[in-house]
């Protein structure tokens, strides 16, 4: 065995210099060892580094939390003395307020009925109905009176409570718009009676324009006859019509009646929705009860008993979630904050709020979950598309007989079967082509309302008087000139008609923005999917302000409570507020009911001395949290840009953020040196002055109020 053996390899190039790129080489891979030896180090110190900054954020947040959770039961208790104060305001107000109301009342001794009164209200009817007068400036007068009377009928149907008083309103308020129908249609009858002594000396008809606040009447009979007659326009009021040829020479007379009012939309919601009870438990064993029933189509009384019968149900759950709205903002400020509720139950709360603002709309039926029973595709969906500018009734009748001169005695066929309406098209069963073609169809032109605002092309709708709901087909021809606001079109026969707009037109916002003017005054803007507006905000009143002429003139200028400037901006067009039914045709930005409607209130305390503004972020930072722009002002002019800072609501705790509007990404992070706040007040009391603070301690109530009502009607926080 051979040990200790040695061998030794030489290189080929032994003895030989490196060459330059072997140098080269060496260096550069000596550099590279280096730089990642380098690169390593400074990594492993900015990890230190992190890692020491985690650890003190972490310390730093630790101590920021243990400060809030100390004081966290002072301030949710200033906050709960806040509400609770202003909540017993005013509801003693509005109590002293419906009091006052009724003394008025009593004290006008007008001999208008008192609508709660069933034997006045069955007085008034009855007397009405036997009167003979037919003459149409009494009997338009008396019509109007009518119509007070039903807003009261409407007013009370907002607040009832009782299910047998509910059912006593609607039956009132369907019988007086029937007896206004009525007289409407004897006064046309008296007119077309006499149409020979008021014949036009050009055309040898008759044609009449009668007018009001609350309706347009325009009535042409025909007389002459003329088979080249095609149409005529009645230029004062912006309608006209157009006539085939048997119809110019036949014995008719055409009407067309705009009541500036609707009374046939709460018909079609009555005969043909569906009332679901909303889902409650027992509380025994916690087990789900549904209660699901429709409402058949049987004689129209019937279904008014039965919808009732359902309502009852809905009404008494309704009540107790308002109760427990009202007692919410105070008393259980703090529970519903620490404990983990439901999403059941944090929804039944926060939507009587938006349940309330359903009722205000129509108040003819209760605020349940309604669902449209169609008939077919062309049915009018009366939550996707809401009807503006009252109705059109555009009807044909029998021209009644007329008097002849006979040795000074005027003599008249007295037929005793009232206004006979003309069909068209005929009877005929038959289906024949030929049979179309004889009977074309009829034309109409209006102008559109002047009272209203519509922010797309509107939609015709006619009557279906037999199913009693409103129908998208049955009309050909439209045509829509802007610049003149003027409609035309053409339909196969005589039917009411009216113009709709889509209910959620303006929905989602673009932006919104909530400042301070002075104390108790603020201006509220919201920039809509077609049009912008603004409320502004003046203790309890608010007032319309926005840049369109037509539409609106009568409500610029002029002050009202919230509810009554909703009510008047939804008859307008101008469509801002949330109801059950938005989320189903609007994308929103989900957000914790609760955690919204806190947001809302503590907002309401501060507008007199902070501004609040949208922000990007607040789709962003998840459904169980808000962003929104804040910052002290004060004021008429706008809020510098530099001034707004960022904040961040949840269920627990509120913060201001570093990041701002413009950051490139969202991030939670608090602010440098800022605290945390169990409510959103306090929070905002740490960067205001001393003078801002005064300023929101002696808002008044009901400024407060209106300020909080406003918001829950828009929900900007969740549908911006």
């Amino acid at each position: 065995m051979v040990t200790g053996t040695r061998y030794r390899f030489k290189h080929a190039n032994t003895g030989k210099k490196p060459t330059k790129k072997q140098l080269a080489r060496q260096r550069e891979e000596e550099e590279r060892r280096l730089r990642e030896e380098e690169e390593a180090r400074l990594q492993a110190e900015k990890d230190e580094q992190e890692r020491l900054e985690r650890e003190r954020k972490a310390e730093e947040l630790e101590k920021l939390e243990l400060k809030d959770r100390g004081r966290r039961e002072n301030e949710l208790n200033e906050l709960r003395h806040l509400l609770e104060e202003n909540h017993a305001v005013i509801t003693q107000w509005k109590t002293d307020t419906v009091e006052k109301a009724k003394w008025e009342k009593y004290m006008c001794c007008d001999g208008s009925p008192d609508p709660t009164v069933q034997q006045d209200i069955n007085t008034y009817i009855s007397l009405w109905r036997d009167d003979r007068q037919a003459d149409i400036t009494p009997v338009l007068q008396k019509c109007n009176d009518t119509l007070k009377l039903i807003e009261e009928l409407e007013g009370l149907l907002r607040d009832v409570t009782d299910p047998q008083d509910r059912q006593k309103y609607q039956e009132n308020l369907i019988s007086l718009q029937e007896l206004i129908h009525s007289k409407h249609q004897i006064t046309t009858e008296e007119i077309l009676k006499r149409a020979s002594a008021n014949i036009d000396t050009e055309t040898g008809n008759m044609q009449t324009v009668i007018r009001d606040d609350n309706i347009t009447l325009c009535l042409w009979a025909n007389l002459k006859k003329n088979p080249r007659f095609k149409g005529l326009n009645f230029e004062e009021v912006g309608l006209g019509f157009e006539l085939p040829k048997q119809l110019a020479v036949s014995n008719i007379a055409v009407r067309i009646l705009h009541t500036h009012y609707d009374h046939l939309t709460s018909q079609a919601r009555m005969a043909h929705l569906r009332v679901h009870t909303a889902s409650h438990r027992s509380l025994a064993d916690d087990e789900e009860l549904r209660a699901d029933v429709d409402v058949p189509e049987q004689e129209e009384m019937k279904e008014r008993e039965e919808v009732t019968e359902e309502v009852e149900i809905e009404d008494e759950e309704v009540q107790s979630t308002q109760g427990l709205e009202e007692r919410k903002s105070a008393a259980s400020f703090q529970s519903r904050r620490d404990s983990t509720r439901s999403a059941g139950e944090r929804v039944s709360q926060i939507q009587t709020q938006m349940e309330a603002v359903c009722a205000e709309g129509d108040p003819a039926f209760p605020p349940a979950e309604l669902t449209v029973v169609k008939n077919g595709d062309h049915v009018v969906d009366l939550r996707q598309y809401t009807p503006l500018g009252g109705v059109f009734y555009y009807d044909v009748f029998h021209l009644p007989p007329q008097a002849h001169q006979m040795n000074g005695w005027d003599i008249r066929e007295v037929l005793n079967k009232g206004l006979q309406v003309f069909p068209y098209p005929g009877k005929s069963s038959s289906s024949d082509e030929n049979d179309t073609l004889s009977c074309p169809p009829v034309g109409v032109t209006v102008t559109l309302p002047e009272t209203v605002i519509f922010l797309e092309t509107p939609q015709v709708a006619c009557w279906d008087a037999a199913e009693k709901q409103w129908r998208m087909d049955g009309t050909t021809d439209v045509s829509y000139e802007g610049a003149e606001a003027k409609m035309s079109f053409k339909m196969d026969s005589f039917k009411a008609f009216v113009l709709m707009q889509e209910t959620y037109a303006n929905f989602p916002f673009q932006r919104w923005e909530l400042r301070p003017l002075d104390q108790n005054s603020a201006l509220f803007t919201v920039s809509g999917a077609l049009t912008d507006v603004s409320i502004m905000i003046k203790g309890n009143q608010c007032m319309l302000q926005a840049e369109q002429e037509r539409g609106l003139s009568h409500l610029k200028e002029k002050w009202m409570s919230g509810p009554a400037l909703q009510r008047a901006m939804l008859n307008a067009g101008i469509n801002i507020f949330v109801d059950e039914y938005t989320d189903k045709y609007v994308s929103t930005t989900a957000k914790d009911p609760l955690t919204e409607h806190a947001a809302y209130e503590q907002m309401a305390l501060f507008a007199s001395a902070c501004a609040f503004s949208w922000s990007k972020w607040n789709a962003k930072c998840g459904a169980e949290h808000l962003v929104m722009q804040v910052c002290e002002h004060r004021g008429p002019g706008p809020v510098p840009r530099d001034s707004w800072s960022l904040y961040l609501l949840g269920a627990q705790r509120s913060q201001r953020l570093e990041i701002t509007e413009s950051s490139e990404a969202f991030s939670p992070d608090h602010y440098p040196g800022s605290e945390f706040h169990s409510t959103f007040i306090h929070m905002l009391q740490d960067s205001m002055s001393a003078d801002g603070i005064t300023r929101t301690r002696e808002s008044d109530n009901l400024f407060v109020d209106t300020i909080q009502g406003l918001l829950c009607a828009t929900r900007p926080l969740m549908y911006a």
